[in-house]
């Protein structure tokens, strides 16, 4: 697994990349009386999970987010509240993705050689050509959405710091499926419980993942199917041309435009460089960085005023700067440009950040 990959894992506590996490459904789609399976064991699940490759389908993917993240403008799927996406893929690493974001939409598209990305809001549209061990990050973004890469990820990075077990069955989008719970060693400092993965039993792909944090009695954060229909996708799904009067650009142009305007923009190149510094292993890894200094004074007032109201100023040993909690992650943003993040108590965060180069 690449670093980024690591990173993004490690800051969103191996939940879901980008620094922020999953979502929760209060009922779980498909809920009803679960049904009556064959004895099957946590290694044969965990397998399934690692190795699934699902075949073609298409499917709608239910949001409930209740993990105190802020609205973040290109991914309203991961902010407080009901969302829903569609997702289509036919099996050979084609794949389209359509997010509803209010009134607009965007839609990702990667047909196998390109990655299209398309915001009707503004109609533009973000060309990105394949390139040997290069990240396809709009196709990333997309597959947060997708329960089978979300649990691929989690049990990848987590099963060896787990107990892991399985807790009856469930039915998700009208499937039968196997609850497979990984819950972290005593050992380990993370703010998360468990994540529970349902597993479709006929299919052997994961259909719904599921994360309980310490202190809380429902999950705080889940994403899964309401639907699913499993075959092949019609082949025009997995083909993109730019609407008329639309602005094409590349992810590099797109990221130099973003930065003089999204406030992020500093800590998301941060965690997502090539060389992140990662601390220590399991659920309660840290991922370190280091802001660059005119990063660091070239925020706008207004975007200050933002990372304030979500954020509060704390101070040690380390140095002084600010703390971003929600009820899976914790980031902490030093004055002098240093940040950490991870699934773990500010403690954790204060313990390490005095490491970061």
């Amino acid at each position: 697994m690449n670093k980024r990959k690591v990173t993004l894992a490690a800051a969103a506590a191996g939940v879901i990349t980008g620094a922020t996490g999953l979502s929760l459904l209060a009922m779980p789609a498909g809920a009803g009386q679960p049904p009556s399976l064959p004895d099957v064991s946590a290694e044969t699940l965990v397998e399934q999970v690692l190795t699934s490759n699902p075949s073609a389908f298409g499917g709608t993917v239910e949001v409930d987010n209740k993990l105190g993240l802020p609205s973040i403008a290109e991914i309203p799927q991961l902010a407080d509240g009901k969302h829903s996406a569609r997702i289509w893929t036919d099996g050979n690493g084609k794949f389209r993705a359509a997010l509803p974001n209010g009134q607009s939409e965007q839609t990702i598209v990667d047909d196998g050689t390109t990655t299209w990305s398309w915001n009707s809001a503004d109609n533009e549209v973000t060309k990105s050509e394949h390139k040997a061990d290069q990240p396809k990050p709009d196709t990333e973004k997309a597959e947060t959405m997708d329960p089978a890469a979300a649990a691929k990820q989690v049990v990848g990075l987590t099963k060896e710091f787990s107990d892991i077990s399985v807790d009856g069955t469930a039915r998700v989008a009208n499937r039968a499926a196997y609850e497979l719970v990984l819950t972290p060693k005593a050992s380990e400092k993370t703010l998360i419980r468990e994540v529970r993965i349902a597993v479709d039993s006929e299919l052997k792909m994961p259909l719904r993942v599921a994360v309980l944090t310490n202190g809380t009695s429902e999950p705080v954060g889940l994403v899964g199917f309401s639907e699913i229909n499993v075959g092949p996708q019609d082949s025009k799904l997995f083909e993109f041309t730019p609407p008329a009067n639309a602005k094409v650009t590349t992810p590099e142009a797109k990221e130099e435009k973003g930065r003089d305007r999204m406030p992020e923009m500093g800590i998301e190149q941060a965690l997502q460089g090539k060389d992140p510094q990662i601390f220590g292993t399991g659920w309660d890894t840290v991922v370190g960085a280091r802001i660059p200094a005119e990063a660091m004074t070239q925020v706008p007032a207004e975007a200050q005023g933002m990372v304030d109201k979500f954020t509060k100023k704390v101070s040690g040993a380390w140095g002084s700067g600010k703390i971003f909690n929600t009820k899976v992650a914790t980031i902490l943003i030093a004055d002098d440009g240093r940040v950490v993040a991870g699934a773990v108590p500010e403690q954790v965060l204060f313990d390490t950040i005095g490491q970061v180069k």
